[in-house]
């Protein structure tokens, strides 16, 4: 009896876990795991494995994170994602300019986050904990057509899940102040935009990824191989370079690379096989 009750609680238990988020580290800054074999190729209508994360590069800063439980969200969401049915769970949208946000998202999407608050300059905080992903924010401020500058127009977006922090950082406009490098954590995945002209110049994103601490640094927001090849020429001396031609890479914190290494996804709308 005593070994039989033993078994049932340890099944309890295990359930239990399933149903929680792995503890993430972005605010400890701990180091990362080692691991050796990092990058894995997969489509987006795979089943993600245990523990690790799916990241698609979609287009310009949209990408698609899928964990092992179904939960999904888009970033940067334009309305566009491909011709596929897929509904996210959470999309999160910037407005610095129309390619990074709709003003139309699908009512089907649950949670539409806003990188922006409703009254110019006052921002917007995000705490959206679903169990298996957290997802929150860290505010920035952008260049305004109208005034200059829109305080807390942006938002870094951070995605907690399997113990990874994985962090959007928009369109970044200034290198971000100690305090909100502080609410941001250490990253271990980030997606930087790399044009070095619309958003932050390159010696100043170089700095902002060599003070996260990131292992994995995806680079977006490129407009060419010209555009690209500047950041990593750039980036070189610090970041192993990885291009594989692929669009999705699967990670998890058992795996993350011993060197930080900088992986150029290509980008890649949705597609349906069937259609």
């Amino acid at each position: 009896m005593r070994w039989f009750l033993v078994g049932v609680l340890s099944l309890v238990a295990a359930a239990a876990g399933a149903q929680e988020r792995r503890p993430s580290h972005c605010i400890a800054i701990a180091d990362a795991a080692p691991g050796l074999e990092y990058l894995h190729k997969a489509s987006w209508q795979d089943p993600v494995p245990q523990y690790s994360v799916r990241i698609s590069y979609i287009a310009h800063a949209s990408f698609l994170l899928q964990t092992h439980g179904g939960l999904s969200a888009v970033t940067d969401f334009t309305g566009f994602i491909g011709n596929v049915d897929l509904i996210p769970d959470v999309v999160t949208m910037n407005h610095a300019h129309e390619t990074h946000w709709t003003a139309f998202p699908d009512p089907a999407i649950k949670y539409p986050l806003n990188g922006w608050g409703e009254e110019f300059g006052q921002g917007i905080e995000h705490h959206l904990d679903l169990g298996e992903m957290l997802v929150r924010n860290v505010s920035t401020d952008i260049r305004s057509q109208f005034s200059g500058v829109e305080p807390k127009g942006n938002s870094i977006f951070v995605f907690e899940v399997e113990g990874l922090c994985i962090g959007h950082l928009g369109h970044l406009h200034h290198m971000p102040s100690d305090q909100q490098f502080a609410a941001l954590g250490r990253l271990d995945v980030v997606m930087a935009a790399v044009d070095g002209g619309s958003t932050l110049a390159l010696p100043e994103m170089i700095k902002v990824i060599n003070r996260l601490k990131s292992s994995i640094v995806i680079p977006m927001h490129w407009f060419g191989d010209y555009t690209l090849g500047a950041f990593l020429v750039g980036i070189r001396e610090e970041f192993d370079v990885q291009r594989n031609w692929t669009s999705e890479i699967e990670v998890s914190l058992a795996t993350l690379p011993d060197r930080p290494t900088v992986i150029v996804l290509e980008p890649k709308y949705l597609i349906d096989p069937e259609d």
